[in-house]
């Protein structure tokens, strides 16, 4: 290993002895390099953005209720609201049932359970009045408000049709994609090391060789066990390798820290992802992943020290991470893993709590930033588990509350607000970070000045907080414009995917997980240019940091779980479509003669 490395560094020296001695050949690199990275960038999302936006979604179908005229209501989640109200999952217009009546919620192992939804009318199973919840079976009747309802399973060729049609959705090849990527991370490190010259360690080529090496080893080895969809994992990738090329521009001996970190982060995403597979497990751990949450944000405030005015960072020997980052997925997970438990309020209340505790915590360590992201996440997941406005513009007027509360005690924190907007008046002062990353972000034009050759990393927290303006300086606006779109992507991805999610567990993780992208990602920009205050948060994937890689790539995880394409998401088991084929085919001569003798014939 020694004699590689000392074989590598022979070599960059050679190299960069050429370009000394024929500086021309550098300038003609640099230039043309520069217009290629935005192309083959382009060739590289282009595939996995337009798989993601253009996935069919078809609907599983997992039984269905029977109408008193035969018309049948398929029921497509595992947890399905049955009301009145057109937003209900099965949606029944009779005035004696209530907007949002009962749910009726599949367990893992294909048991049902009905819950009654303080009703009016009441609901019934097999003429016995249902209080709080009531297991139900195929075949039995379901009164709601005096609506008669049956419980069926779907016909073999219903289920037979379904698979037909999921079998359909194949996700584009992506290896394509992942061939622009290896020219794409061969030329930034070629880039980075001509305009590093004589101090290019051997560091450098090594963590980009690394990063190809690992994408490649993942692509077979996923595709070797038959998983299809690398949509994802491609942006992933091309984010963390511009990720890899900021920290190598603004501190180059922190390279292969920062190659350690994706690596570890893709491991979390695997294990997570695997560990998602099982919801009953999710279900019991939530309350293990809440006091994690509050756990760390806690240790945070006993043993953090200060950072850039908030004291969330721990220290311990010689490494220092920020525990906030990780306590994001414990937060989204406690949140999230609901199931047949969603539809009880006293878990919005708790979920409350949670909350407030640790924006409390955030608050008292200074980490307004991070609490904001708080915030909005628990906005995102509290709707979609209530769907009440109501409740939410309550709960955002005592939020409103609380931030007077804070200010009336500690009026320090406005003058960290007071220079938005006035950047330029206090240019040498409170807005010297504002006014050095736009004037960097207007150098770099259209296609940047070349990775390595800008000025901004010498401002402090250019790689994390100001990331932006080194994407514009060195990369051009075109690559920091598709950097911000691809994160957009996959929250469009996981809105889309809600409609026909699994569980509301994926979709409600999902959607938590793609709305703090997007914030975290809109903070870290609009702040780095003034249009927002500028609150200290990293761009998910690309900052120089490891913790906010490992939580980057922990978040993917969620989105990665609701996908709901044969074979494309670590949390769809490949067998699972068939057994329940099975099932239906082991159930259909006794449920075909309870049709008959019931008057259930299909149409």
């Amino acid at each position: 290993m020694f004699d590689f490395l000392q074989r590598l560094q022979a070599g960059m020296d050679q190299m960069t002895a050429f370009l000394a001695a024929y500086p021309k050949a550098e300038i003609w690199f640099s230039a043309v390099v520069r217009f290629v990275f935005p192309v083959v960038a382009v060739l590289i999302l282009e595939r996995a953005v337009r798989a993601l936006l253009k996935i069919p979604h078809t609907p599983e179908t997992w039984g269905q209720l029977s109408l008193p005229n035969g018309t049948p209501i398929l029921l497509t989640h595992w947890e399905n609201i049955i009301g009145r109200s057109k937003t209900a999952d099965v949606y029944l217009n009779y005035p004696s049932i209530s907007r949002q009546h009962a749910a009726i919620c599949r367990g893992e192992t294909g048991e049902w359970t009905l819950y009654d939804l303080k009703s009016k009318g009441g609901t019934v199973v097999n003429g016995t009045p249902v209080e709080a919840s009531a297991p139900v079976k195929l075949g039995d009747t379901i009164t709601l408000g005096g609506v008669p309802l049956v419980f069926l399973p779907q016909t073999i060729e219903e289920r037979e049709e379904q698979e037909r049609l999921r079998k359909a959705e194949q996700p584009t090849a992506i290896w394509p994609s992942f061939l622009w990527l290896t020219l794409f991370q061969m030329l930034a490190c070629l880039q980075l090391i001509v305009a590093a010259g004589t101090d290019a360690t051997a560091a450098l080529p090594l963590t980009f060789l690394g990063l190809t090496a690992v994408m490649w080893i993942y692509y077979a080895v996923l595709r070797i066990s038959r998983c299809v969809g690398f949509e994802m994992e491609t942006i992933a990738f091309f984010l963390s390798t511009l990720s890899l090329s900021i920290t190598a521009s603004s501190a180059p001996s922190v390279l292969p820290k920062q190659f350690l970190a994706i690596l570890l982060g893709l491991v979390l995403f695997l294990v997570l992802g695997i560990f998602l597979r099982d919801l009953d497990r999710t279900k019991k751990l939530r309350w293990l992943f809440a006091a994690g949450a509050i756990g760390l944000l806690g240790l945070t405030l006993v043993a953090g020290t200060q950072k850039y005015g908030a004291a969330n960072w721990i220290s311990l020997g010689g490494f220092s991470f920020q525990p906030s980052e990780l306590a994001k997925i414990c937060y989204i997970f406690a949140g999230s893993a609901t199931l047949e438990r969603l539809f009880r309020r006293r878990n919005l209340t708790l979920f409350i709590v949670l909350t407030g505790v640790c924006i409390g915590l955030l608050g008292l360590m200074s980490d307004f930033g991070t609490a904001a992201i708080f915030f909005v996440t628990f906005l995102v997941i509290a709707y979609l588990r209530s769907g009440d406005f109501a409740t939410l513009s309550l709960i955002c007027g005592a939020a409103v509350f609380g931030a007077g509360i804070i200010v009336r005690f500690k009026p320090y924190i406005l003058n960290r607000f007071a220079v938005w907007g006035h950047a330029w008046e206090n240019a040498s002062t409170t807005g010297y970070q504002q006014t050095r990353t736009m004037s960097a972000a207007a150098s770099g034009g259209l296609v940047g000045m070349g990775a390595g050759n800008g000025w901004l990393h010498k401002i402090p927290a250019a790689d994390t907080d100001l990331v932006f303006g080194m994407l514009c300086e060195e990369w051009g606006l075109i690559i920091a414009l598709l950097a911000v779109a691809a994160i957009v992507t996959l929250a469009v991805f996981a809105a889309r995917a809600c409609r026909e999610g699994r569980s509301s567990f994926y979709t409600i993780a999902a959607c938590a997980a793609g709305s703090l992208l997007v914030f975290q990602t809109s903070l870290n920009v609009f702040g780095s240019v003034d249009i927002l205050p500028l609150t200290g948060v990293t761009f998910p994937f690309v900052s120089n940091g490891g913790s906010a890689m490992l939580a980057a790539w922990g978040l993917l995880a969620y989105l990665k779980a609701t996908d709901t394409r044969e074979n494309a998401s670590f949390a769809i088991r490949r067998s699972h479509a068939r057994r329940v084929t099975q099932e239906a085919r082991d159930r259909a001569s006794p449920v075909e003669e309870f049709r008959k003798e019931d008057g259930h014939e299909e149409n």
